[in-house]
């Protein structure tokens, strides 16, 4: 492992940025493709969510994770992973860490009736909300911008779509995005600084699991990604944060997908001291969405690398591998 980091000469990598509100979609789709082709990663600005409703999100993250514990432990995840998710709840690099993520979070899927029959799917059901005296206009903030950063999710899928030479709807349909698996997370970090030399991460080394990421951030650095996952030794480089736009990776079913054309990158959180706040929006295709090989991706010279896999039996296995058994808090 590498020694602890000197955040005062931390290399900053430089992003792509796409403008969504850009009428040269052969721009965005061009700078794209190379974002995808060289770190996975990109900012996206003007993406149609105003900066006073993002800011009202933030407000109303950071007034949940202030509760006292006992209130949160009322809302721990269930096995639908709806939820509050304590501290080292998450361990994404078992080999790496001690105990696992100095972070806690807030799960909040796709609502779905208990009586309606997608809910006995493992990703769809009702979510768990904090009482509305609690506090107040959190369910309605949280609903909101779960519906705004879907149509954000979908409006990128169009340009990827076309950056992998398919028609711009690709994504678009009823077993694709039509009805996704689309998880926002709300995420805190304490203030444990982190030290990679003896495990200690905010966040552990990881790709992310579906088709797209939509990151938004507060102002206090400490996302990391590795260009290379692969190489040995690992170079990390920080991620800046930049107000108003999201940061956007792509995940491993994309990787799938274009048959490794477009690689998954393997990023991780270093803690400063200092507190931070961050949104992340999951967005995978729908449960029974089969992920395989697409077909502008594979030759005669280059044959699927990947079998094809149904979505939600991925995504199910990837939680179960990264998340703590329930019955140890039951324990507790």
């Amino acid at each position: 492992m590498d020694d602890q980091i000197d955040f005062s000469s931390a290399k900053v990598s430089n992003l792509n940025c796409i403008d969504l509100s850009n009428p040269d979609r052969h721009n965005s789709v061009s700078l794209l493709k190379q974002a995808c082709l060289h770190s996975g990663f990109f900012y996206l600005i003007n993406h149609g969510i105003s900066q006073g409703f993002m800011d009202e999100v933030f407000a109303q993250c950071r007034k949940f994770f202030n509760l006292p514990m006992s209130e949160k432990m009322k809302l721990l995840r269930n096995e639908k992973h709806r939820g509050y998710t304590p501290v080292f709840d998450e361990v994404l690099d078992p080999e790496n860490q001690v105990k696992g993520d100095y972070k806690e979070g807030y799960y909040i899927g796709v609502e779905v009736a208990e009586d309606d029959p997608k809910s006995q799917k493992p990703f769809y059901g009702k979510n768990l909300w904090p009482a509305a005296d609690l506090l107040t206009g959190w369910r309605q903030t949280m609903e909101k911008y779960h519906l705004q950063a879907l149509e954000v999710a979908r409006e990128v899928a169009r340009i990827i779509a076309l950056a992998l030479d398919l028609d711009v709807n690709f994504f678009d349909r009823p077993e694709m995005l039509g009805e996704p698996i689309a998880n926002l997370r709300l995420l805190h970090y304490e203030g444990q600084a982190s030290d990679p030399s003896r495990g200690i991460f905010g966040s552990g080394a990881h790709t992310d699991y579906g088709l797209i990421t939509l990151l938004a951030t507060d102002d206090v650095m400490g996302l990391q990604i590795c260009k290379d996952k692969d190489a040995q030794p690992q170079i990390w480089e920080y991620i800046a944060p930049l107000k108003g736009a999201f940061i956007v990776n792509i995940g491993d079913m994309l990787e799938r997908w274009s048959n490794c054309i477009f690689r998954s990158t393997l990023h991780r959180v270093i803690g400063n001291g200092q507190q931070r706040y961050s949104v992340a929006y999951f967005v995978e295709p729908s449960h029974d969405c089969i992920v395989e090989c697409l077909p502008t991706c594979k030759s005669e010279n280059n044959p699927p690398k990947y079998p094809p896999i149904h979505c939600s039996a991925y995504l199910s296995q990837r939680y179960k591998d990264t998340h703590a058994n329930l019955g140890t808090y039951k324990q507790h």
